[in-house]
């Protein structure tokens, strides 16, 4: 977890060193079940509510979905971090 004051330009140095960005998005149109995670990543969390913002959506490699079942349409950011940090481990070991 890092703060960062300008997110923008942060990802793109993240991106020059060879760091894949995973923006988690509802709309998105990628599983996070069907990405590959190796090699250096990072993840973008949106707001609770309001999501990624458009810059930090756009600066994103990859925008992923966590598939939601029934009448659920979305989890709070924490829950859906902790989903998403568990898969990238997941596959790592």
């Amino acid at each position: 977890l890092i703060q960062v004051t300008n997110l923008a330009r942060c990802m793109r140095s993240l991106q020059e060193k060879g760091i894949w960005i995973y923006g988690a998005a509802g709309e998105a149109t990628n599983s996070i079940y069907d990405c590959q995670f190796s090699g250096g990543v990072a993840i973008a969390m949106g707001a609770e509510g309001k999501g990624l913002r458009r810059l930090t959506r756009e600066h994103c490699d990859k925008l992923i979905k966590l598939p939601m079942a029934g009448s659920v349409t979305s989890l709070n950011v924490s829950v859906a971090t902790g989903i998403c940090l568990f898969e990238v481990v997941r596959q790592r070991t």
